[in-house]
């Protein structure tokens, strides 16, 4: 009997996952194993069952490279909450003969997949593939996570065309960009599209910021627009600004319900970030006798299942690849579980633990540089309120004007926002 390999799917969808799906399977078979892919993450093997399972041949998945989404369908079920849950995931792997699995997906997954070959000892080999359109894992050679680059690459398209719209109708869009603890993707979104201003939850340098703090650098920009002429823009913003806002603060907003998702983290989706950012401003300009015209916008959903790039296609199918390679110790690592990733070119296998934070239990995260060249660039190309604009008496002056204010005001108001 041939030996089996599964597949399973956890987190949320990315670009590439058909692709890493292809990848494996046919590797596999090519290799003598016969291949199931197990639907819905661990949410099945959790409750002890084996029957939520597909066998895979190469017809199965020969085209399926090319496709978004995943064929196995993904859940977030975290098997990691009690031993319990983890012992069932393990039994439910051994009934169905499972000697190798290839798990697909982001920190949480991962951290379960860790757990699950920690618990089955010898008996399975565990390959995670680590995916995320957040690109906030700390990968080897600053290679960015799958699914990334055709998020960017399909949001960038779409803020692009809002921008026409926003030049035309001669008014603003606020843009929340999925993102829980990093920018990257919005700052990545932004730069491409070549948006007003996109706001990032690192720039802050801070654990916490409230709704003002958020709101006074839009505010400023939108004012520092007009001093240049122009009342159209677009703010794209990272929806991290939402887990380091107050949540008690976010709860008093009428309307909004925090709640938490099985691995503890704050539903953000659940949070109209873009809503409240523009409601705010719209207060706040009406103080002033004004009517301002904001359209809020979220992306995210339009952006996880879509048809992968050819550098995703192309980067999964190494992956893919290099997670069977890994299993059948075909690559020289030393170890019976870890993570595939590429570095330099080559195919590396990393244990778990280097991407665990010791201090916290969970997946260190990548954040966006400051200091580096690419968010300079970035930022220097935004219309942001700058200390120089602020020495400027001419400059000055105008911002004052556009504000409805004296120099002075502007001064003691905006000063604090100013970089």
């Amino acid at each position: 009997m041939a030996e089996r390999l599964a597949i399973l799917v956890g987190g949320g969808p990315a670009p590439g996952i058909n692709s890493v799906i292809n990848a494996v399977t046919i590797e596999a078979i090519n290799n003598g194993l016969e291949v199931i892919g197990i639907y819905d993450g661990f949410e099945h093997l959790m409750k002890g069952r084996t029957d939520m399972v597909r066998p895979l041949g190469i017809a199965d998945v020969s085209r399926i490279h090319t496709e978004g989404g995943s064929i196995l369908r993904t859940s977030r079920a975290n098997p990691t909450k009690n031993k319990e849950d983890v012992e069932k995931v393990v039994e439910a792997l051994r009934k169905l003969n499972v000697k190798y699995l290839v798990t697909i997906g982001g920190d949480d997954t991962a951290s379960s997949a860790s757990a699950v070959s920690k618990a089955a000892g010898d008996s399975i080999r565990v390959a995670h593939v680590p995916k995320t359109i957040d690109n906030d894992l700390p990968l080897p050679g600053g290679m960015p996570t799958f699914g990334y680059e055709t998020a960017r690459h399909v949001g960038a398209e779409l803020v692009y065309n809002l921008l026409q719209d926003s030049r035309t109708t001669n008014r603003w869009y606020f843009v929340v960009v999925m993102g829980r603890k990093a920018g990257h993707l919005a700052l990545g979104i932004g730069k491409a599209a070549s948006a007003t201003i996109t706001v990032i939850a690192e720039q802050f340098r801070k654990e916490k910021v409230s709704l003002a703090e958020v709101c006074d650098l839009l505010e400023a920009a939108i004012i520092k627009r007009r001093a240049l002429g122009r009342n159209d823009g677009l703010a794209v913003i990272a929806e991290g600004i939402g887990e380091i806002m107050d949540e008690n603060e976010l709860a008093s907003i009428p309307g909004v319900i925090v709640e938490k998702d099985p691995h503890g983290h704050i539903r953000l989706g659940e949070i109209p970030l873009a809503t409240i950012l523009k409601r705010e401003i719209q207060r706040r300009f009406a103080e002033r006798g004004e009517k301002m015209t904001i359209v809020d916008v979220t992306l995210g959903y339009e952006l996880r299942c879509a048809r992968p790039i050819p550098f995703d296609i192309d980067y999964t199918r190494t992956l893919g690849y290099g997670a069977v390679q890994f299993l059948l110790g075909k690559i020289s690592s030393g170890m019976k579980d870890g993570m595939v990733c590429v570095d330099q070119g080559k195919i590396t296998i990393l244990p778990f633990e280097e991407f665990t934070d010791p201090k916290t239990g969970r997946s260190r995260v990548r954040l966006v540089d400051l200091n580096s060249e690419h968010y300079k660039v970035a930022k220097s190309y935004m219309i942001r309120l700058t200390k120089k604009d602020l020495e400027d008496p001419t400059m000055l002056a105008k911002l004052a004007s556009a504000a409805k204010m004296t120099p002075q005001e502007f001064l003691e108001k905006f000063s604090k926002v100013a970089d």
